[in-house]
């Protein structure tokens, strides 16, 4: 269920986004800008309604979304791709979910969890930028499906092997959506070649 995003807008950004001299503020604007190509690409089979739209000349026959969308940001780095996920789709509702990684261990616990109601007709987006060990994204997935959810995609901005794998198998019928699949975790469970600390990054918190 890997989905590779190939958008020329996509890497270009990302190419800026892995620069070590790009600073928080362009950061969180190359964020803001990839968050809304890859949301656009992850919601390309959400279900359209026929309807009609007046426009200044007159009727025209016009298509609009007809789901109700979601969106789960894991914390703290995921709140980074929200505004351009809420750009994209003004009306999704948000959820929020809290997941510490034991630097020891890598084992992520959560710590908060506040989630819509009434979730299981959603298309609900879980977004994280990095996927490195997939502990975080499979606990995530945990809660959503307790909740209830049943048309979950994963939105990320750089994958490794290894969480792709994680994910896979905990929730094969999960799509990823990522642009980028780099060569491996590092002993810290950094992804290399990655972009660093993702979170430490968008902060302005190195």
């Amino acid at each position: 269920m890997l989905r590779l995003v190939t958008h020329p807008l996509v890497h270009d950004c990302l190419a800026d986004l892995r620069d070590a001299r790009t600073g928080p503020e362009r950061f969180r604007a190359l964020t803001n800008r990839i968050s809304v190509l890859l949301g656009a690409e992850a919601l390309r089979d959400v279900p359209m309604a026929d309807g009609t739209v007046a426009t200044p000349l007159g009727p025209s026959p016009c298509r609009r979304v007809a789901a109700d969308v979601v969106v789960a940001p894991v914390l703290r780095a995921g709140l980074g791709m929200l505004p351009g996920l809420l750009e994209l789709v003004p009306n999704a509702r948000v959820g929020h979910l809290g997941l510490q990684r034991d630097e020891r261990t890598a084992i992520a616990s959560q710590y908060y969890a506040k989630l819509p109601p009434r979730i299981e007709d959603s298309y609900v987006l879980l977004v994280d930028p990095m996927l490195a060990t997939g502990g975080s994204a499979v606990a995530a997935l945990d809660v959503l499906t307790k909740a209830g959810a049943r048309h979950l995609r994963l939105v990320c901005i750089v994958a490794a092997p290894e969480g792709v794998a994680a994910v896979e198998r905990a929730y094969p019928d999960v799509p990823i959506f990522t642009p980028a699949v780099d060569r491996e975790l590092n002993a810290q469970k950094f992804i290399v070649p990655g972009l660093g600390d993702f979170g430490d990054r968008l902060f302005g918190t190195i």
